[in-house]
């Protein structure tokens, strides 16, 4: 074990997130949501078969085939599986690739239940659904023929950070040479997946390191320290439910809880919950940073 986590805070009351970041933002699922909603789901759809998917509205971020229904209906679910941010529902003849969006969400329903105006899709499977819901209609719904990976969305992803890939070893050889900021690295899909804005927050201050250091100088025993920190980070966040981000809630329809234990984010002005000094909040690259200035300092 590299270096020393802070405590996690004790719960405090629940609370509703607002939303944070650039103006006009806000923020979306990250991995640990989407994990979340991979867990809760997969006990009640993977291995039964699809008896019919319901398309209310196929106008989402890129529009639902017409010809989905033909291709999967009365197929066996194989699989619920989570890429990045993506669920994947593995059929023996390709995948459906489903992303939330910023406020979408796929919860398990009774068929029965009355689909509400922002209930666009859902996957029958006989007594019990899989309800996607989607206020905004930045979510996606697409089928991937054969295997998932060569799909243009998943062909070009980094490691998962919860993987055997991401490591300090891989980590110190991605960021040598680069002057960008540590954080912008955390958050590049082509290095590493599912680590958002909120995510790489937290986990740089769990490891005492300053957004905006350049990722080129961090060193062997830094890289070490915040992989760990990532790692703690998101199954900390996994164990939690997730965040609560505005609409998300989780497979069984409940919202997460990790925004009661966040040191950094979302707390602009109010007292780090380590050493008492203000939280500041920054822009960088049009996104909101969050950080401690006496426990992260510039190298």
């Amino acid at each position: 074990m590299v270096g020393r986590s802070p405590p996690l805070p004790q719960p405090v009351p629940r609370v509703r997130l607002r939303a944070e970041g650039f103006p006009g933002s806000a923020p979306m699922p990250e991995l640990p949501e989407v994990e979340t909603t991979c867990r809760g789901i997969r006990p009640h759809v993977q291995g039964r078969s699809l008896s019919r998917l319901v398309v209310r509205n196929p106008r989402l971020r890129v529009v639902v085939a017409a010809d989905l229904p033909a291709r999967i209906e009365g197929a066996r679910l194989d699989a619920v599986e989570r890429r990045a941010k993506y669920l994947l529902l593995r059929f023996p003849a390709g995948t459906v690739i489903v992303h939330l969006g910023m406020s979408g969400s796929l919860r398990v329903v009774a068929t029965a239940e009355p689909a509400g105006v922002h209930d666009h899709v859902d996957f029958v499977f006989g007594e019990a659904a899989l309800r996607l819901r989607d206020p905004r209609r930045f979510g996606m719904v697409v089928w991937q023929p054969g295997e998932a990976a060569a799909h243009p969305l998943l062909a070009h992803l980094g490691p998962e950070p919860l993987g055997d890939g991401f490591d300090a070893a891989y980590l110190l050889r991605i960021t040598r040479g680069l002057r960008a900021p540590i954080k912008h690295v955390l958050m590049d899909s082509r290095k590493l997946v599912g680590v958002g804005n909120i995510y790489a927050s937290e986990s740089l201050f769990r490891a005492r390191i300053h957004p905006l250091e350049p990722a080129g100088r961090l060193g062997p025993r830094r890289c070490a320290r915040l992989v760990e920190c990532v790692r703690e980070t998101l199954a900390a966040a996994i164990a939690a439910g997730g965040s609560t981000l505005r609409d998300f809630v989780g497979g069984d329809g409940r919202p997460g809880y990790f925004q009661q234990q966040y040191f950094v984010y979302g707390r602009h002005g109010e007292p780090c919950r380590v050493c008492g000094t203000p939280v500041r909040r920054i822009v960088s690259a049009q996104r909101a940073s969050f950080y401690c200035p006496r426990c992260q300092r510039r190298a």
